[in-house]
Protein backbone atom coordinates (compact mmCIF):
# COMPACT_ATOMS: atom_id res chain seq x y z
CA UNK A 1 0.00 0.00 0.00
CA UNK A 2 1.30 3.17 -0.72
CA UNK A 3 0.61 6.56 1.32
CA UNK A 4 1.29 10.07 0.50
CA UNK A 5 1.70 12.83 3.34
CA UNK A 6 1.30 16.16 2.34
CA UNK A 7 3.51 18.47 5.16
CA UNK A 8 2.55 22.40 4.74
CA UNK A 9 3.74 25.30 7.37
CA UNK A 10 0.40 26.31 9.81
CA UNK A 11 -1.03 29.58 9.09
CA UNK A 12 0.65 32.22 10.85
CA UNK A 13 3.89 31.20 10.51
CA UNK A 14 6.21 32.56 8.40
CA UNK A 15 6.82 30.52 4.95
CA UNK A 16 10.41 32.76 4.02
CA UNK A 17 10.68 30.35 1.00
CA UNK A 18 7.02 30.20 0.08
CA UNK A 19 7.71 34.19 -0.27
CA UNK A 20 11.31 33.73 -2.35
CA UNK A 21 9.16 31.92 -5.27
CA UNK A 22 6.40 34.38 -5.19
CA UNK A 23 9.18 37.44 -5.88
CA UNK A 24 11.06 35.02 -7.88
CA UNK A 25 7.59 34.27 -9.79
CA UNK A 26 7.08 38.23 -10.13
CA UNK A 27 10.65 39.23 -11.75
CA UNK A 28 9.88 36.02 -14.34
CA UNK A 29 7.04 38.04 -15.18
CA UNK A 30 4.48 35.86 -13.88
CA UNK A 31 2.14 39.11 -12.20
CA UNK A 32 -0.59 38.78 -9.95
CA UNK A 33 0.53 35.70 -7.92
CA UNK A 34 -0.48 37.13 -3.99
CA UNK A 35 1.00 34.24 -1.35
CA UNK A 36 3.01 30.79 -1.92
CA UNK A 37 2.94 28.59 0.36
CA UNK A 38 5.73 26.02 -0.35
CA UNK A 39 5.09 22.22 1.61
CA UNK A 40 6.60 18.80 0.80
CA UNK A 41 5.03 15.45 0.12
CA UNK A 42 6.43 12.55 1.57
CA UNK A 43 5.74 9.42 -0.67
CA UNK A 44 5.97 5.53 1.58
CA UNK A 45 5.40 2.49 0.06
CA UNK A 46 4.01 0.08 3.14
CA UNK A 47 3.78 -3.65 3.85
CA UNK A 48 0.65 -3.23 5.55
CA UNK A 49 -2.76 -4.04 4.00
CA UNK A 50 -5.28 -2.73 6.20
CA UNK A 51 -6.17 0.54 5.70
CA UNK A 52 -7.22 1.65 9.05
CA UNK A 53 -3.83 0.36 10.50
CA UNK A 54 -2.04 1.84 7.64
CA UNK A 55 -3.71 5.25 8.14
CA UNK A 56 -2.75 4.92 11.98
CA UNK A 57 0.64 3.88 11.39
CA UNK A 58 1.76 6.76 8.78
CA UNK A 59 -0.10 9.02 11.36
CA UNK A 60 2.73 7.57 14.19
CA UNK A 61 5.15 8.38 11.85
CA UNK A 62 4.10 11.92 11.29
CA UNK A 63 3.72 12.83 14.84
CA UNK A 64 7.20 10.98 15.93
CA UNK A 65 9.34 12.28 12.98
CA UNK A 66 7.66 13.89 9.58
CA UNK A 67 6.14 16.34 10.80
CA UNK A 68 7.45 19.18 13.38
CA UNK A 69 3.72 19.65 14.80
CA UNK A 70 4.45 22.88 16.35
CA UNK A 71 4.76 24.86 13.08
CA UNK A 72 3.83 22.07 10.38
CA UNK A 73 0.58 20.75 9.82
CA UNK A 74 0.01 17.28 7.40
CA UNK A 75 -2.61 15.39 5.77
CA UNK A 76 -2.02 11.90 5.33
CA UNK A 77 -3.41 10.29 1.73
CA UNK A 78 -3.78 6.65 1.28
CA UNK A 79 -3.30 5.10 -2.38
Amino acid sequence: MKARVHVMLKNGVLDPQGEAVRHALGSLGFDGVEKVRQGKVIELELAETDEAQARDTVTAMCEKLLANTVIESYSVELV
